[in-house]
């Protein structure tokens, strides 16, 4: 996101201008995980308390962003990579795999990413949460990739005759969120259970919604049939 003040050009200590912006913008969003997902929170934290908490000027600060909003928005889509590359890392070559192996292992992968720090949790669940229009716009957003997500599992379970054809949408909006409240409410201690216990609860969840009371994989031969796909992403 571009700031209001131009940064300098040109190589400084062995650096070009472009290997400094990514360093100052790094030790911003540093600063930010550390001040926004623990103490005092993004609603209490200002422009020169995250500068000083990064090392930096506030001078800088505005070369790289406009508002603290911005970080926020950046922190946000960062920590959303992070879980994402952790889940599509896990499952790489797995695709012959049953839709139990594929879902256990992607949920595993996604809660062991964000519980791993309870400042990525709070910056996902809590701080990202009513922010502003445009905050919130991008938080839809990207939890419609978690939704594309499921949608596309279902779909290929659906293929491989492992789930009942239809359409998806609907049924993996109302999961995900049980998947976020779920691990919030793990994460703030308000379950009493281990991570592998909501991990299994979250799978039995979803092979519930493929196979729906009176579906049976004998019917696979009509699945094959007039299954609508995934919608594209938002």
């Amino acid at each position: 996101m571009a700031g209001r003040l131009k940064a300098p050009t040109g190589r400084y200590g062995g650096k070009t201008a472009q290997e400094r912006q990514a360093e100052r913008r790094r030790r911003f969003l540093d600063a930010a995980l550390q001040l926004f997902g623990d103490s005092p929170g993004f609603r209490n934290t200002t422009v020169a308390a995250l500068s000083e908490a990064a090392g930096l000027s506030t001078r800088q600060f505005y070369e790289e962003f406009r508002t603290l909003e911005d970080v926020l928005a950046a922190l946000h889509l960062q920590v959303n990579a992070w879980a994402e590359e952790a889940v599509l890392t896990a499952v790489a070559g797995t695709e012959d795999w049953s839709v139990l192996e594929r879902a256990s292992t992607i949920f595993r992968a996604y809660a062991a990413n964000v519980t791993a720090d309870p400042r990525r949790i709070r910056i996902t669940f809590v701080e990202i949460v009513g922010v502003s229009p445009r905050v919130e716009e991008q938080r839809l957003a990207r939890r419609s990739g978690w939704i594309e997500l499921i949608c596309a599992e279902a779909q290929s379970a659906v293929a491989r005759g492992e789930a009942a054809p239809r359409d998806y949408r609907l049924a993996a909006t109302a999961f995900i969120g049980s998947v976020n409240g779920l691990l919030h409410d793990w994460s703030a201690g308000w379950v009493n259970a281990t991570l592998d216990e909501v991990v299994d609860e979250l799978v039995r969840q979803l092979v519930a919604i493929l196979r729906p009371p009176g579906w049976s994989p004998d019917d696979a031969s009509s699945a094959q049939v007039g299954v609508p796909g995934p919608a594209s992403p938002a």
